[in-house]
């Protein structure tokens, strides 16, 4: 996901601090260690992996929705390794 953000004040300085001090590369990575604080603090998502696959199948189901694609049988997924 690609999201375009500009701060100004308070939370811009807040950024400039930390690469500033070395705690962040850079500003952007600076938000990255925000946002895995906020999930450390909040417990939003508890089990990363199984959330990921989760929404990784969801994902594919709904394009095989859209699509009018079927589940391959097991025999036609092996087909193309014989």
């Amino acid at each position: 996901m690609r999201t375009t953000l500009e701060f100004e004040g308070f939370p811009e300085l807040i950024l400039q601090k930390a690469v500033a001090l070395g705690i962040a590369r850079s500003k952007t990575d600076a938000l990255r260690m925000g946002i895995f604080a906020l999930n450390k603090e909040y417990h939003l998502v508890m089990e990363p992996e199984r959330e990921l696959v989760e929404a990784k199948l969801m994902e594919e189901e709904m394009e095989m929705k859209r699509t009018k694609k079927k589940y391959l049988s097991e025999k036609e997924a092996l087909a193309t390794y014989r």
